[in-house]
């Protein structure tokens, strides 16, 4: 990794590093690659369970919230160029982080960036949580906490747990009603980003708001 640099390795044997150590019979290479093939890709190592992770021979909790931790730096990071920069224009950083906050969830979940009148982040919250089948908005709490923040727009972002991030229509209609609300108190809606499966979608591009 010193001599090519991080991006020339693979994902195990970022994951190797990570572990350090393996376990009789089996090095760090050999369990970085188990985990990427149970649990699908790296995003799926990072969000799974701790009973599910131990279940491994030779990782345990120690090494879970190692994982865990560097999964939250990560997002921290996104989150410091999002509060420098503005949200609106840094779409990509926009878009990986709410994939890093929303793209593993099992259940909905709905998020909402406040910003301030140049489009740099005041907060982000997870304002609904729902069923696998979705999440119930209620606008006057969105348009409660926008003013709290005394935020100057809003973007929204939520997930679909079945990994498709095909807006609905109920999407688009409670993304209508927000917009409608927001403007009477002079707050902007940027975007409505739908989180799907390693993929994002937004309503503002597709012309859908």
């Amino acid at each position: 990794m010193l001599a090519r640099g991080s991006g020339s390795l693979s994902d195990a044997e970022l994951l190797a590093i990570f572990l350090r150590t393996g376990t009789q019979g089996n090095s760090a290479l050999d369990i970085a690659r188990e985990l990427l093939c149970r649990f699908g890709s790296l995003r799926g190592v990072m969000n799974t369970s701790l009973v599910e992770f131990s279940a491994i021979r030779g990782l345990g909790e120690s090494k879970y919230s190692q994982l865990q931790a560097v999964h939250e730096l990560a997002q921290r990071c996104l989150l410091e160029k999002l509060v420098r920069e503005d949200v609106f224009t840094s779409s990509g950083i926009t878009r990986k982080f709410v994939l890093s906050r929303l793209g593993s969830r099992s259940r909905e979940v709905f998020l909402c960036l406040f910003l301030d009148n140049q489009n740099r982040l005041i907060a982000h919250e997870e304002l609904f949580l729902g069923t696998i089948d979705g999440a119930s908005v209620h606008p006057r709490e969105v348009v409660k906490q926008a003013l709290h923040h005394n935020a100057a727009a809003l973007i929204f972002a939520h997930n679909h747990p079945s990994g498709v991030a095909e807006p609905s229509q109920a999407d688009i209609n409670i993304t209508g009603r927000l917009k409608k609300l927001l403007e009477e108190v002079d707050i902007r809606t940027l975007d409505h980003l739908v989180v799907g499966d390693g993929t994002v979608v937004s309503l503002a591009e597709q012309g859908l708001m």
